[in-house]
């Protein structure tokens, strides 16, 4: 199996023999793989929320847990219900083989394997979850700029907020909109419109390679800063809006296109801090922003309200 450059793939395996994971690591030495295993089914689970390997093999009969209720609770987990799980059982009967399927496992091994078999079947596992990881990822992509779409920019945010709430970090969002962009597009047509767009993202994909920078809808973009104050955020959203405001456009000389940015810190918002009031906050900046005369940042209020 010809493998990228980068990690390798993580094989879990969750079997309550001892000779088995000795097998394992013995058959599969040769493979690019890296190997974890567990010999008991809870622990194994907890293994997989922690480490959210590439592929599962798994054993039906074990005590506590068996193999079915493991499977049952990987796919009821948002985070590790697309892993491929082999089962691999001394019980090879159809009824287990159907059933294994019907559950969501994507193949079955029978005990004793052969060696070959079992690495061509664990090739094919990880063959299908890359290709799922990367249908997954194009699906969050904005077709047009190539930055993270709303999809994944909610998703991100509440993961971000969430995070920074448990953990006593802080977070920022900066939200942009291209000035005038309605007028744009009426007067020099939609393909110079979508120009604009591609150019503004590179722009604000250029950033720091911490910030995640999406498509937030239309001509407006979302910039989430993690264990970013707003002061930061502040002079990030302020090269971003000097680099759009220097760039050289096509077209009637001295063309000069902006943008204006609303900023809100997590931690200095008066009431709840879920990923919701953080947009709001950030959004409500941006409307003044956009009344305060475009081409400016306006920050979502740095204190909160005495009393």
């Amino acid at each position: 199996m010809t493998v990228s450059q980068g990690p390798l793939p993580r094989l879990l395996a969750i079997d309550d023999s001892e000779l088995i994971h000795r097998l394992l690591r013995v058959r599969l030495q040769h493979e690019p793989l890296e190997i974890h295993g567990s010999m008991d089914a809870r622990e194994g689970l907890e293994l997989a929320r922690r480490m959210v390997p590439d592929v599962i093999l798994l054993d039906i009969e074990m005590r506590g847990m068996d193999g079915f209720q493991v499977l049952q609770a990987l796919k009821d987990d948002v985070n590790l219900q697309d892993i491929p799980v082999i089962f691999i059982s001394a019980t090879a009967s159809m009824e287990d083989r159907v059933r294994a399927i019907d559950h969501g496992a994507i193949d079955f091994v029978a005990k004793p394997f052969e060696v070959v078999e079992l690495k061509a079947r664990v090739r094919s596992a990880l063959r299908i979850h890359q290709m799922v990881k990367m249908l997954a990822q194009k699906a969050q992509v904005d077709g047009l700029t190539g930055l993270w779409n709303r999809t994944y920019f909610d998703r991100r945010l509440h993961q971000e907020v969430s995070e920074a709430v448990r953990h006593g970090r802080s977070v920022s969002l900066v939200m942009c909109d291209v000035d005038g962009f309605k007028r744009l597009n009426d007067e020099c047509g939609h393909p110079f419109g979508d120009a604009v767009l591609e150019r503004v993202a590179r722009i604000l994909q250029g950033g720091r390679s911490s910030d995640i920078a999406c498509r937030y809808g239309g001509e407006e973009f979302g910039i989430i800063l993690p264990n970013t104050m707003g002061t930061e955020a502040m002079d990030v959203a302020e090269r971003y809006r000097v680099a759009i405001e220097a760039e050289s456009w096509p077209g009637p000389a001295g063309r000069v296109i902006t943008a204006s940015f609303g900023v809100s810190d997590l931690s200095l918002l008066a009431g709840p801090q879920g990923s919701e009031d953080l947009i709001a906050s950030a959004d409500a900046a941006l409307y003044r922003a956009k009344m305060n005369g475009r081409n400016r940042i306006e920050v979502a209020p740095l204190a909160r309200p005495a009393g």
